[in-house]
């Protein structure tokens, strides 16, 4: 075996918008207990991953919560509003 054989596998991070349903930012809101403005407002900034397709905003429940843990985890950028 070389030591090539030993080295851990690399992992790529996941993107939340791979993975799950694609829902409306409106389901989002329902879901989350967030509102659907601030859901809209911070898709756009690019603090939830979000897609825009014609007029309506994509996200993922995936999407929603990551950007809630990181909330909790003391970001200081949502603190406040």
């Amino acid at each position: 075996m070389t030591p090539e054989d030993h080295q851990p596998p690399t992992t790529t991070p996941i993107d939340p918008l791979t993975i799950g349903q694609l829902i409306t930012l409106s389901e989002a809101a329902k879901l989350s207990g967030l509102g659907h403005n601030r859901l809209r407002r911070i898709s756009e900034e690019g603090r939830l991953r979000a897609r825009k397709s014609g007029n309506t905003w994509l996200t993922t429940l995936a999407s929603v919560e990551e950007y809630k843990n990181s909330r909790h985890r003391g970001s200081r950028t949502d603190l406040g509003k």
